[in-house]
């Protein structure tokens, strides 16, 4: 007897797999979403690549990156010798006069690596740019799927390496952002409106990282009894807090990253002068 769910005798075509494979119901339609599904993806990849484009120009920029007190995030910690001098700030001359490019290539590799390995925006990427799915209920166009199993998805697995290096990172936006209490003159006791963007990139930063996966579980993975361990539990449930809005975290942050570099690149191109509060 006929349940409907059979493939019609007289299909032109043999399913090929997936949700086209002769056991899944024999829907002529790809999905049967009816709501703007392909706006969440679209957004995605539109956000994604303004950054990229920004990221991009002002990396090879190599130039307005710092206006007293103010260093871009880009750029910190500056590890070449052609950096600008920043009296107490984060001149690590690590690489010698051979390195000829950008300064800000060498240290932008470990954000830049910690965002493209997180879990959310591989989601992001892989439905937004992959279509793999693009969205829910909706099936990705490839016949096959090997998922982060084989080169070059398999170093996804890295991420909690860069976890350790965007901590680092962190640290030194943080006393990049101390030093934005001094002024031109590197007068202690100031605050001007950049401080104020610092303070808000920094506060993000600190909670996207915090809210990874990647630190949820070393803070309380693998842990057979919570009771016994009630410091590592209750720091468990502040980075599960923080991670229920990791996705409202990685584009906040994502943002203000640049426009704390947006800033200094305004106020060290002599766009505006930043203005004091105190």
């Amino acid at each position: 007897m006929a349940t409907g769910t059979e493939p019609p005798a007289t299909e032109p075509h043999p399913r090929s797999g997936g949700v086209r494979a002769g056991t899944r119901a024999a829907i002529a339609a790809p999905h049967l979403r009816t709501d703007r599904w392909w706006l969440a993806p679209a957004g995605t990849v539109a956000g994604l690549l303004a950054f990229i484009v920004y990221s991009t120009w002002r990396a090879f920029a190599d130039a307005d990156y710092y206006a007293a007190p103010y260093v871009s995030p880009f750029y910190s910690p500056c590890l070449a010798e052609r950096c600008e001098p920043m009296k107490a700030g984060p001149n690590w001359e690590i690489f010698g006069s051979w390195w000829g490019l950008s300064p800000a290539i060498i240290i932008l590799i470990f954000p830049l690596g910690f965002r493209l390995t997180c879990y959310y925006y591989r989601k992001a990427y892989y439905r937004g740019f992959w279509a793999s799915p693009p969205a829910c209920a909706v099936a990705e166009p490839h016949k096959k799927y090997t998922g982060e199993t084989r080169f070059p998805l398999i170093l996804q697995n890295i991420h909690r390496y860069f976890f350790y290096a965007a901590l680092l990172v962190a640290a030194i936006l943080t006393y990049d952002t101390a030093l934005a209490f001094r002024d031109e003159q590197y007068e202690w006791g100031h605050m001007g409106l950049g401080t104020l963007v610092f303070l808000v990139n920094i506060v993000l930063i600190w909670a996207y990282t915090i809210s990874c996966h990647s630190c949820r579980h070393i803070v309380g993975g693998k842990l057979k009894h919570f009771s016994k361990h009630p410091v590592r539990y209750r720091m468990w449930q502040w980075a599960g807090k923080l991670n229920a809005r990791h996705m409202q975290l990685a584009w906040a942050s994502l943002v203000s990253v640049a426009l704390a570099d947006l800033y200094v690149y305004l106020v060290a191109s002599g766009a505006f002068d930043d203005p004091r509060f105190f």
